[in-house]
């Protein structure tokens, strides 16, 4: 894995830090990109990583991003796409502001994302594209319809993608995080270690194309289904 690459777009402390230190320990090149680069600073350090400010959910933004990738890294392995945003309130009382926000973060700018991601990799033969998913991927939740409408959307395009591109050796992966994300219990309420997700991503990764997945669930033993 020495000379290979992963792009994680939407990276913070959470579970993209993990992310990023476990490719980092596997001998891969990071590359992290935020809207707020300055909370990187000891990722960036810890993991040696290139960092690059970035809004995913502006075409401008996304295509300025990769065309630096080009020039430094070059196609990545895998790209990551992490962002999410989530607004709890009755339906009657969104904005549709709001609502159009919260459904670029969740899909138009994984659309954004991958557009890009596919055609380098096309062109290269090989590729890897991640998409963090979340319980309401399958299950629209009351007072979260903008999260439902993203988060649907967003497994709906890895679905799609998976059917086009997986005969194009490209691998695509969704995974549904069906819980909180968090290093310890909140409560009597268990939550997902961030560090134990990612070793999910590694091992999706690693899979053999004679068996590729497109979809896992990841949640802990004592999450209701």
């Amino acid at each position: 894995m020495s000379q290979k690459s992963v792009l994680i777009v939407g990276a913070g402390s959470g579970l993209s830090a993990s992310l990023a230190r476990i490719f980092y320990s596997k001998g891969m090149k990071i590359a992290l990109a935020a809207r707020n680069i300055e909370k990187l600073s000891s990722l960036k350090q810890e993991t040696d990583a290139l960092v690059f400010k970035c809004d995913s959910t502006e075409n401008k933004s996304v295509h300025e991003l990769f065309s630096q990738i080009d020039s430094t890294i070059g196609t990545p392995e895998i790209v990551i796409y992490n962002p999410s945003l989530r607004i709890v309130k009755p339906f009657v009382e969104y904005d549709p502001d709001e609502m159009l926000q919260s459904i670029k973060v969740n899909s138009y700018g994984a659309f954004l994302v991958a557009h890009e991601s596919a055609k380098r990799m096309i062109k290269s033969g090989q590729g890897n594209i991640f998409f963090t998913g979340s319980s309401a991927s399958v299950k629209g939740f009351a007072k979260s319809a903008s999260f439902a409408i993203g988060k649907f959307g967003l497994r709906g395009l890895a679905q799609s993608l998976a059917r086009e591109l997986h005969p194009q050796n490209i691998h695509i992966g969704h995974f549904v995080i069906d819980g909180g994300i968090g290093r310890k219990p909140i409560g009597n309420y268990q939550m997902i270690h961030p560090d134990e997700i990612a070793k999910q991503y590694l091992n999706f990764y690693q899979q053999d194309k004679k068996a590729w997945s497109w979809e896992i669930e990841i949640r802990t033993n004592t999450e209701k289904f």
